[in-house]
């Protein structure tokens, strides 16, 4: 009997995410309503059928974060019957224990807040849908990626995966991030969707928006940040190929309202998916300074 590609990925994935279960005693499932988490839900669904899922999700809330994102995100875990914890940036804030700069988005705060989760609820897994092929700094990941006490990644301190054997020895106050499509690309992610037939928020279509220009990225106008006088908004019809916090999130314009629309359209894309994020254009280490500092 012959595999396609895509059981082959979705059989390594199911692989991963049972091994955190059978080595770690509170893993947690992060979950941030977007396509790779939709289909990293799938698959522990699929992994644990029938018994279901035995740990919780955990969505680290920026505050600005899409409505549409949180709207999909409860309807989604209402579906699976998993317990939803969130950990608010916002909160942070409000309590002086994060302070947000001006004009900066709040992704820097979303470590602060991932590892405060982590410690408060004593995890010592973090399953995550971070693929290689997102950034340069993803493509030194492991399948376990080991995080100290102070939950920083260490790239030249990741253990060896020969034959797919994972090392998850810790110590008191450490843990691993774990990753279990790391080897899919963000083609077979929503060829995997076409074919299971999933649902993912209606922001990842072809639809019309208020936006708006700032340096080459497209961006949406909900009134989060303040325009310069040169920046005029827009009704403009994208969608989006990330979904994460608002002020960093860029658009791209497209007229691909179907799942086949979006796949012939990736087939001749020539930017990653991530070229269109505010957040990663500060510098060319702005994801592995994120990553060292306990960013997913």
């Amino acid at each position: 009997m012959s595999f396609s590609y895509l059981q082959e990925l979705e059989s390594e994935a199911i692989y991963v995410i049972r091994e955190v279960t059978a080595q770690f005693k509170r893993p947690v499932l992060l979950f941030s309503g977007g396509k790779d988490s939709t289909v990293l839900a799938h698959l522990a669904k699929k992994a644990f059928s029938p018994w279901g899922i035995p740990f919780p999700f955990l969505h680290i809330d920026t505050g600005h974060n899409f409505k549409e994102t949180i709207e999909f995100r409860d309807a989604l875990i209402g579906n699976l019957g998993v317990e939803l914890l969130v950990g608010s940036v916002q909160d942070l804030i409000n309590t002086g224990v994060a302070e947000e700069a001006l004009d900066s988005s709040r992704n820097s705060l979303q470590s602060i807040a991932l590892k405060r989760a982590i410690a408060d609820n004593t995890f010592d897994a973090a399953i995550g849908g971070g693929r290689r092929d997102e950034e340069k700094a993803r493509a030194k990941e492991r399948f376990f990626s080991h995080r100290d006490v102070g939950g920083g990644w260490q790239p030249n301190n990741q253990r060896p995966e020969i034959w797919n054997l994972f090392n998850g020895r810790i110590k008191d106050g450490e843990h691993f991030r774990a990753f279990p499509i790391s080897n899919w690309t963000e083609l077979d992610v929503w060829r995997y969707i076409q074919e299971e037939r999933l649902v993912v928020p209606e922001l990842y279509f072809a639809h019309n928006r208020k936006c708006f220009s700032r340096n080459g990225v497209i961006l949406a106008d909900e009134g989060i940040l303040d325009k310069q006088t040169s920046e005029e908004s827009k009704i403009m019809t994208v969608r989006f190929r990330t979904v994460g916090d608002i002020t960093c999130t860029g658009a791209v314009c497209s007229k691909a309202n179907t799942i086949q629309e979006i796949i012939a359209e990736l087939e001749v894309a020539k930017q990653s998916e991530r070229g269109s994020r505010v957040d990663d254009k500060l510098s060319t280490s702005a994801m592995e300074d994120r990553k060292r500092a306990g960013y997913f």
